[in-house]
């Protein structure tokens, strides 16, 4: 096969890359996966994937050409210390065009896209790439292969691809996360093994809040439209949430003290470091303080309230006058 490829010193380079699909993609001897297994070491030990990368992943899927069946795109993110756990926060879509004898790929607009990113974000780098379908298409190992290079310029040891089944087979969104290992003697870019890599889905705070709030559409009628709740409502959610995660704990350990269930040494640890960090404080002096910024902060909403009403009756008499 022949392959048109430029290399790049960084992937913020932008170039066209178009590649011809070989005849039959190789197989694996023993040898091969011997010689895979050995070095799976490669590979990265964990990769954590943001909710918000999901949902650009479908946006991007949902916008695609009517001729296109599959959309690829950049991954984004950060490094562990020891470069083995990738957190994927971000991400872009890359045009690309494919039939049955070739694939090309927009490297000039995802250079363009990087550059952008770089300037609001330098932390994240190209730890990735994605793609949508069942399967792992005949063209991974030669795209595979540009983000290899991309992620060396980065410092990324072992770049992810990753997989979702955008077709919700079995009535769920199916994720994959990859690594690449080369097999055999040549080391021609197509000849690379496609192994399964751990992930679990990141939620941080604010991420988590917003997907309550999405999730609670479908409970608040049939058009589909959340309410916003408002910060007590939030809170008095909050506790409540709390109260049923207490009532459950006091159950557990209700039911070991009772013989009932056996102890497990890992959760007793967990609740007693969890007990330790609990600050002892009087309820009295408690109470004190919660009532003393209650009233801090009722004083603010007042004072916001006072100023806006000087400030319309200031628009008004400039109007008047």
């Amino acid at each position: 096969m022949s392959l048109i490829h430029l290399n790049l010193s960084d992937p913020t380079e932008s170039s066209n890359i178009s590649f011809n699909t070989p005849s039959a993609l190789p197989k694996s001897s023993g040898d091969d996966q011997l010689t895979s297994a050995v070095n799976s070491s490669q590979l990265v030990q964990h990769t954590y994937i943001h909710p918000v990368v999901l949902f650009s992943i479908l946006d991007h899927y949902l916008r695609r050409n009517a001729t296109q069946d599959n959309v690829i795109g950049t991954l984004l993110g950060v490094l562990g210390d020891d470069g083995r756990i990738v957190e994927v926060r971000s991400c872009y879509a890359v045009p690309h065009y494919e039939n049955e004898t070739e694939v090309e790929m927009d490297m000039e607009y995802h250079g363009q896209m990087y550059k952008l990113h770089n300037r609001v974000n330098q932390k994240e780098v190209v730890v990735g790439w994605y793609s949508t379908g069942l399967k792992i298409s005949k063209y991974a190992p030669l795209i595979h292969d540009f983000y290899v290079k991309a992620a060396k310029a980065s410092k990324v040891p072992s770049p992810v691809y990753l997989l979702v089944d955008t077709e919700l087979t079995g009535n769920k969104l199916g994720i994959s996360a990859y690594g690449s290992l080369p097999v055999g003697t040549d080391k021609n870019s197509e000849n690379a093994l496609f192994l399964p890599v751990p992930y679990s889905i990141h939620y941080p705070n604010a991420e988590r809040n917003a997907l309550d709030t999405i999730s609670k559409a479908k409970d608040d009628g049939a058009d589909g439209i959340a309410s916003l709740v408002t910060d007590i409502e939030k809170f008095e959610a909050s506790i409540e949430e709390l109260i049923q995660m207490l009532d459950r704990v006091s159950k557990y350990v209700q039911s070991v003290c009772d013989g009932k269930v056996d102890p497990d040494n890992a959760v007793g640890r967990y609740l007693s470091d969890t007990l330790s960090c609990i600050p002892k404080v009087d309820p009295d002096n408690l109470d004190a303080l919660f009532q003393s910024h209650l009233q801090d902060l009722l004083m603010i909403v007042y004072l916001s309230n006072l100023t806006r009403v000087q400030l319309n009756i200031s628009d008004r008499l400039q109007r008047i006058a």
